[in-house]
């Protein structure tokens, strides 16, 4: 017997393995709906993730009208707009997948009491995570709070499920004429920068849409997946998959990425190392998703309350400069640069760029999370935060505070010709590789003939990297140790 199904979108922008459009679609007609919630439960999404959303939504709703079916754009509150709509659709079934942070557990939650009480079935599903955030948990029962042994308990649940397929057909149900104000067209939602356009940068980097997925996929498992392990670290080098805002935004999913890995690695048995390492990379996201669960207030609270006793400095220069890579350090600018232009940044990068605002200028971490959260096309509510408390030594599993990235070493480790440097910070491109991540230290004669002002055409360091880590150190020590 055929059943009218509602399926609400959120970040699951795909039509392969998105486990609750293929129940829906399994059944009979599909209404399909994505609400743009900005209400003050939810945390706003920063200006480069909107416009990916609204590239992603019009690679989605193309790729609904392709199968049959049709994609449906509203704005406001779900709390009052799903239950309208279900009364106005004759909906039998509700059916999302899950979503990890507080604010969508609470509204999800509510929901599915008021649609069930109203006589409707509501079906949830995961589709975005490998393991559920209370399926892994110490022997005691408790959330684990370390990422090896969680990495570890999660693996020793063996493969995870096989990702499915797009549906044959999508059959749309119709929207009902008192529903037609509601719907909107894409630009309504006033996702993309207008005045000024500033995503020149983003549209030249990026092909969002579960295609572009697939496709960067595959060419990272063509390619860069050889040498991984030893190259993953190397930002003047394209070593790394660039899927976190595709998988941010749930146009692939991670078991879709888990499979195609280990097909290569069967094909290819020399590539077990490297992917495993990459499949890590899957876990720490994993891991990240089970800490937010488990404490929703990541992005705002020290895990480590006895953080909340830091002597964190307010800085506004200092963090303007971060901000505009204009730091005097080369490999901290161009990394900031590189994400200004294209939203995203090399993960070595930033751990660098982060441990640099919160050690050597005392910046609080929650300052750069924000900045990462607008800024970043793959700012995730749970990689973000559990990443930046990471390297502040706030969190769980963290990095220990008096551990210091030096910008120049990292520098000199990671981009040994200064190849990154010199594509993102021009003004010094004429240096030396010896020259080009300390040009204080380079001769006045190599200045001059590369026509570098110190100070004028490019900026002296914004505090001395000796005197910046004993700061830290010294902050550290209010704390009673580490």
């Amino acid at each position: 017997m055929s059943a009218s199904s509602l399926v609400w979108f959120r970040d699951d922008l795909r039509l392969a393995d998105n486990s609750a459009l293929a129940a829906a679609a399994s059944r009979g007609p599909v209404f399909c709906l994505y609400i743009h919630d900005e209400g003050p439960e939810r945390r706003p999404l920063g200006g480069a993730a909107r416009w990916w959303l609204s590239r992603s939504l019009a690679a989605l709703a193309k790729s609904l009208t392709d199968k049959g079916g049709a994609l449906v754009l509203m704005q406001g509150d779900p709390a009052r707009i799903l239950p309208e709509v279900v009364a106005a659709c004759g909906i039998d079934i509700v059916s999302w997948n899950r979503r990890y942070d507080g604010a969508a557990v609470a509204l999800d939650t509510a929901l599915k009491a008021n649609l069930l009480a109203a006589g409707v079935k509501v079906e949830s599903h995961n589709a975005n995570l490998l393991n559920e955030p209370w399926e892994i948990a110490t022997t005691s029962g408790t959330p684990m709070k370390v990422f090896t042994p969680y990495w570890r308990a999660a693996r020793a649940k063996g493969e995870p499920a096989t990702p499915g397929p797009a549906p044959e057909r999508i059959d749309a149900l119709p929207l009902p004429p008192q529903l037609k104000k509601r719907a909107l067209p894409l630009e309504a939602l006033a996702l993309e920068p207008t005045a000024p356009d500033w995503a020149g940068g983003l549209r030249e980097a990026w092909m969002p849409g579960e295609a572009g997925a697939r496709q960067a996929l595959a060419e990272f498992l063509d390619g860069p997946i050889r040498g991984y392990g030893e190259e993953r670290d190397r930002p003047d080098k394209a070593a790394t998959s660039r899927l976190s805002p595709h998988l941010r935004f749930g146009e692939l999913s991670p078991r879709q990425i888990w499979h195609a890995a280990q097909a290569a690695a069967h094909a290819h048995p020399a590539l077990q190392g490297d992917v495993d390492k990459f499949l890590s990379e899957i876990g720490w996201r994993e891991f990240s998703y089970h800490l937010l669960f488990h404490n929703p207030g990541l992005a705002t609270a020290n895990y480590n309350r006895r953080f909340d006793r830091f002597p964190w400095r307010n800085d506004s220069a200092a963090l303007r400069a971060w901000r505009r890579g204009q730091t005097g350090y080369p490999i901290i600018d161009a990394s900031m640069r590189e994400l200004w232009t294209t939203g995203w940044m090399h993960n070595r990068v930033r751990m660098v760029v982060a441990s640099f605002l919160i050690k050597h200028l005392l910046i609080d971490w929650r300052e750069g999370e924000a900045w990462f959260w607008d800024t970043l096309v793959d700012a995730d509510p749970a990689n973000n935060p559990a990443s930046w408390q990471w390297v502040a030594g706030s969190g769980a599993d963290a990095a220990p505070y008096f551990r210091i990235f030096n910008p120049v070493t990292q520098g000199e480790k990671f981009d040994p010709k200064g190849s990154y440097v010199r594509r993102w910070v021009p003004e010094i491109a004429g240096l030396g590789d010896k020259s080009i991540h300390q040009p204080w230290k380079a001769r006045p004669a190599e200045l001059a003939a590369t026509n570098i002002r110190l100070g004028e055409t490019y900026p002296e360091p914004i505090i001395a990297l000796d005197l910046g880590r004993r700061r830290a150190l010294d902050a550290l020590a209010t704390l009673g140790g580490n």
